[in-house]
């Protein structure tokens, strides 16, 4: 058992080491101590300096890369996109930054943006599921061609969305047919809406963008940001798929590249990777320019994965474009819209 005498040397041999420790700082060692300490310190500061003036000159180096883009821009995009349509589709809410700084790259090439749609979060919420698959039944009444029984209910709305904002007649190429103008009010009305427009969409696009989210990048051992599920994603890439499919040509623009980003969803699966362009890194100048010079691409055949990330071209080679016809056409399908007369010259699927 421990006595009482214990306590005592113990507690002088703590007093006497910390006497020691107390002699020798003030006394052999306090020169060497007081040296150490002030050599690291120059040394972290001199380290502190060194990283600023090197951040200092990557910023004013990434500044002067961003006044040449922008300053080649107009070169680089002139005419590309002359005389096309396009529509943005937004995949949730946006910086207006962002959108307005991809929109200006777009209409610098010549385009003329036909509709600014934001997907809201109604398209996946999973309480919705229900409502969506009611809503299906009756936008099938107005989607030509209608997708495969089994292409489930992300495709299904993909498909009207995309159809709603390409689709014309024929005889008046220069109007959205009026299955097409169903679709989107049908899309965008009501309790929980689909889609929200920033204004009524009158003419047809021939090509769009889509713009999707950034996905915050970060770094163990931060807590991870939070990640699009499952069902999102998949909805998302069927937007894409749809865009691609009714249009003369369709491209992601997609922010910073990140785990879980929709163009690594896409790059991941070989048949999708083969058939959906995609642009990453679009929150800076060179992304934004490169968006509008893919759809240049895209609309001449040329699929692409743009950005500087691993395995993407860091710049899209521009086409050349023919010129497009908008000649009315007489003869056309007709497709009978329920509940209303025949709607005459509306070919199924017809885009700019």
């Amino acid at each position: 058992m421990i006595d009482f005498r214990y306590h005592i040397v113990s507690l002088i041999s703590v007093f006497l080491a910390l006497a020691v420790g107390i002699a020798l700082g003030a006394g052999p060692l306090k020169e060497t101590i007081g040296d150490t300490l002030t050599g690291q310190v120059k040394v972290l500061r001199a380290e502190k300096d060194a990283l600023r003036s090197s951040l200092d000159a990557s910023s004013t180096e990434l500044a002067d890369a961003n006044s040449y883009v922008a300053a080649a821009a107009p070169g680089l995009l002139g005419g590309a996109l002359a005389e096309r349509r396009v529509a943005i589709v937004a995949l949730g809410d946006l910086s207006k930054d962002d959108e307005a700084a991809i929109e200006a790259q777009i209409t610098a090439a010549g385009a003329t943006v036909t509709a600014r749609v934001t997907v809201a979060s109604a398209w996946t919420d999973p309480n919705l599921s229900s409502f969506r698959q009611a809503l299906v039944e009756n936008l099938a009444d107005y989607v030509s061609p209608v997708p495969a029984a089994d292409a489930g209910l992300e495709a299904d709305l993909a498909e009207a969305l995309a159809q709603g904002l390409t689709r014309f007649d024929p005889a008046k190429p220069d109007a959205l047919a009026e299955p097409a103008s169903i679709l989107l009010d049908l899309l965008s009305s009501g309790d929980n809406p689909l889609v929200t427009l920033s204004e009524p969409v009158v003419f047809p696009a021939d090509a769009i963008v889509v713009v999707a989210p950034r996905v915050a990048a970060v770094t163990p051992p931060a807590t991870p940001a939070p990640q699009p599920d499952k069902d999102t994603t998949a909805a998302r890439v069927a937007i894409v798929q749809a865009a691609q499919a009714r249009s003369k040509g369709a491209v992601l623009a997609d922010g910073p590249r990140a785990d879980g980003d929709l163009t690594s969803v896409i790059r991941a699966d070989v048949t999708l990777a083969s058939s959906l362009t995609t642009v990453s890194g679009t929150d800076t100048i060179a992304g934004q320019v490169s968006v509008a010079l893919a759809l240049n691409a895209r609309i001449g055949g040329v699929n692409g994965h743009y950005g500087f990330g691993k395995d993407e071209v860091p710049m899209p080679v521009r086409m050349t474009l023919s010129s497009v016809d908008r000649t009315p056409r007489a003869t056309a399908d007709t497709l009978v819209v329920p509940d209303g007369p025949p709607v005459v010259g509306v070919t199924p699927g017809a885009t700019g």
